[in-house]
């Protein structure tokens, strides 16, 4: 009989230690199958963040390394120019990529760099218990907005595709979720698509990735990936928010 469902190779078989209902170990897995489907694991770096998904390299089976919070696309800018012939792919969360890094990320961004920015939105600081983030939605309560966001006290969230749609740099810019079988399906699609734009040459893309905390927001696993189809999918519209690789009908 053949097996058509595996682990992917470019996983190791360290158990998981994400909390249950968690959206990373499905990225995580996500990134590994287009690893394979390329045949691109010898020559591929990810870059880790700081946050929930600090232990990356744990899971990955591929070069790895860690930089200080926020400095991602600007260490993948630095490798990405030394070896244009490795993959590089950065992996960040909200308060990685939208805080301490926006800077990073917009200037990676605008200058075109060819390499691949992971970010997971889950509108919250997981790691630290639950804290108000850059992707925190207006009313949405965490441990230092015990009433909800208020835009007039604390601003508007930032949306990422959005912001760098603007920008002349970016070849690629989609926005997915992971709260349904179907949107898991089309954010494998979007990562494969971004991995081959960095294969092509072609530039900077980005994928965001609307992902469940249900530790974070003290909901169940179901009702956290409800929460995803009912509060953030209206506020965070999924789709393609730039293709340059499209051609214009003439």
């Amino acid at each position: 009989m053949q097996k058509i469902f595996k682990k992917p190779q470019s996983m190791t078989k360290i158990p998981m230690r994400y909390c249950p209902g968690c959206g990373h170990a499905i990225v995580h897995r996500l990134i590994a199958e287009v690893i394979d489907e390329f045949d691109i694991k010898e020559r591929t770096i990810g870059i880790a963040p700081v946050g929930c998904a600090v232990f990356l390299d744990e899971y990955l089976n591929c070069d790895m390394i860690q930089v200080a919070h926020g400095r991602c696309p600007a260490a993948a800018t630095g490798m990405k120019r030394v070896r244009p012939d490795v993959i590089v792919f950065s992996y960040q969360g909200d308060g990685d990529l939208a805080a301490i890094g926006t800077a990073e990320t917009i200037h990676a961004a605008t200058r075109g760099e060819n390499f691949t920015v992971i970010f997971i939105n889950n509108a919250i600081y997981g790691m630290t218990g639950g804290q108000q983030a850059p992707t925190t939605m207006p009313k949405q309560k965490t441990t230092t907005s015990v009433y909800g966001r208020d835009p007039k006290i604390h601003g508007y969230p930032i949306k990422v595709c959005e912001m760098l749609s603007a920008l002349d740099g970016p070849v690629y810019l989609e926005r997915v979720a992971l709260n349904k079988a179907a949107n898991v399906l089309r954010a494998k699609r979007a990562l494969k698509k971004a991995f081959r734009i960095q294969l092509d040459g072609l530039g900077f893309s980005l994928v965001e990735i609307l992902s469940p905390c249900p530790t974070g927001w003290g909901l169940t696993p179901r009702k956290a990936c409800e929460y995803v189809d009912e509060k953030m999918i209206s506020y965070y519209p999924l789709g393609v928010y730039k293709d340059l690789t499209q051609k214009k009908p003439t």
